[in-house]
């Protein structure tokens, strides 16, 4: 079964045939939402929406680990994170989708890991590859079947939030490698690794990062609620050819 994790501006799947809803109770707490089950393509579908389905959940206060139990003991067998960024890389505007392959984490105080130590003993995960390159290519497989554009790679930098960044900050995070910048990417990713569960982004970049072209004095939410409405239409296109990709 494939999940779907829907971020800002996918709280919901217009395209999925809903076939019932469940409430689930982790060892780590709520999860975000109820999940949804339902099929896309005549392929078994599970979503949940990442900030709640109210858009609610700031991403410093999104339950991870929840979320992944959830996912897991729906017997998901493969993650689809969607999430909308901002660009710091000049090719990367208001508009694009990006498949990313590298993350780096800023963010600070987050559940990050199912093993804490205590009784059990220390578990490291490789995270060298920290997005399924299986997985990866088969996203980009649906993009051009869609008909769809999107850039293949990238580095995602995930920051605390809620708020936004400095142009100081995402001047630092240029320097360091990243492309895009996002909230909730991290510390979702290597959760779903030390699941065992193949993992993947869909990033929809709905404005330039702070101090970046248009967005150099200020960004505007406007504008990317606009951004928003309209690329999310062509994630829902993706992903309805992701069964046959």
């Amino acid at each position: 079964m494939l999940a779907i994790i829907g971020g800002s501006g996918l709280t919901q799947l217009a395209n999925l045939n809903i076939i019932r809803q469940e409430v689930v109770r982790t060892p780590y707490g709520e999860p975000s939402g109820a999940l949804t089950f339902g099929h896309l393509c005549a392929q078994p579908v599970v979503f949940l929406a990442r900030h709640g389905y109210g858009h609610t959940i700031p991403p410093h206060k999104v339950n991870y680990q929840a979320n992944l139990w959830a996912l897991q003991q729906a017997k998901a067998e493969a993650i689809i994170s969607v999430a909308s960024v901002g660009g710091i890389r000049a090719d990367m505007g208001p508009g694009v989708l990006v498949v990313p392959d590298q993350i780096i984490d800023y963010t600070w105080g987050r559940k990050s890991t199912f093993f804490e130590g205590g009784d059990g003993q220390v578990v490291h995960v490789d995270f060298t590859q920290p997005y399924d390159q299986a997985l990866r290519a088969r996203i980009l497989r649906a993009v051009e079947a869609a008909g769809e554009t999107a850039i293949d790679g990238g580095v995602y930098a995930a920051t605390q939030g809620p708020r936004l960044e400095t142009a100081a900050e995402i001047n630092r995070l240029e320097r360091d490698g990243a492309d895009v910048v996002g909230m909730t990417g991290m510390p979702e990713a290597v959760l779903a690794r030390e699941l065992g569960i193949p993992y993947a982004a869909i990033n929809v970049v709905v404005n330039y990062a702070a101090g970046r072209a248009d967005s150099a004095q200020h960004i505007s939410f406007d504008s990317i609620e606009a951004v928003l409405l309209q690329a999310m239409g062509r994630v829902r296109r993706v992903l309805d050819h992701l069964c046959e990709a």
